[in-house]
């Protein structure tokens, strides 16, 4: 009996705590000031990353690490993402595109592309840079976005870097040299006319493209002699060697290369001919330039 009378008296103490825990959450709630929102209110979709959307939203100016120059200067890198799966902006150098200090036409892009480009702009800065800050300022679709870059030692990188896409560097020993490339410095199309661009590309070669693997042998009644894994690609096999890509860089609209995308270097060059889609005469020019 006196094992059973103290079990109900612990089981009324529970009770009589949880009902005062729910008690002062109530009086909490009931407190809060009128004006003051007693639910979260929801997330908007342009803060939700699983959302894509095509057009509207901001470019993001990236800080891609530094440089060091033989002759004791600094190139700071910078890339961006464009928010928008399609949309492309022009946003000229001006208050919404702007590097500081020295700007606002500091050679940034003016032409920006979907999506994330990397390493695509340099600014170059003295050898007594110090511990001063370089920043890139983007406002687009009424959404500003700002990076603010420094020399710091842990975000030093090298050309290797660059060229193996951020991936590692392969160190001064590595034999694969990268290509060398020579373009027209300035060229000039019209909306009636396109012009070809020519780049000259010299490679040593490396690394060596893998060879092109040889059809599976087939029965005597010309199917496979086993069952393969299924192939989901229909596409067909990748290009192969070495291949280069124009891109436009500033302009006030959109350019068109014909062939787009990865074109072939072949004997040393890869043709491709620019078109413009403006009434102004277009200037292709190349980055860094």
């Amino acid at each position: 009996m006196g094992r059973t009378h103290l079990r109900q008296v612990a089981s009324g103490l529970a009770f009589g705590l949880l009902v005062a825990c729910v008690h002062a959450l109530l009086a909490g709630a009931q407190a809060q000031s009128p004006g003051q929102s007693q639910t979260q209110a929801p997330q908007l979709p342009t803060y939700i990353p699983q959302i894509r959307f095509n057009a509207g939203q901001g470019v993001v100016p990236y800080y891609e690490g530094w440089i060091r120059n033989p002759d004791g200067s600094f190139d700071i890198v910078f890339g961006y993402f464009n928010r928008n799966w399609q949309q492309e902006l022009a946003i000229p150098a001006g208050p919404d595109n702007k590097v500081e200090p020295g700007g606002p036409d500091a050679g940034q892009p003016t032409y920006f592309l979907p999506r994330r480009q990397r390493w695509i702009y340099r600014l170059r800065v003295p050898a007594d840079f110090g511990k001063k800050e370089a920043t890139w300022t983007i406002t687009a679709n009424g959404r500003t976005e700002k990076v603010v870059a420094s020399l710091i030692p842990s975000e030093e990188i090298n050309e290797r870097v660059v060229m193996s896409n951020g991936n590692f560097d392969t160190g001064v020993n590595d034999p694969n040299k990268p290509p060398t490339l020579t373009v027209p410095a300035l060229l000039t199309a019209t909306v009636t006319s396109a012009s070809q661009l020519t780049a000259n590309v010299v490679d040593d070669g490396l690394p060596k493209p893998r060879p092109i693997p040889a059809p599976p042998p087939t029965s005597a009644t010309g199917g496979p002699v086993n069952f393969g894994a299924q192939v989901n690609s229909s596409g067909g096999n990748r290009p192969r060697g070495l291949r280069l890509t124009w891109i436009e860089y500033r302009g006030p609209a959109k350019l068109t290369f014909d062939p787009a995308g990865p074109v072939s270097v072949t004997r040393g060059q890869a043709l491709t001919t620019a078109g413009a889609r403006w009434r102004p005469t277009a200037r292709c020019r190349r980055p860094g330039m």
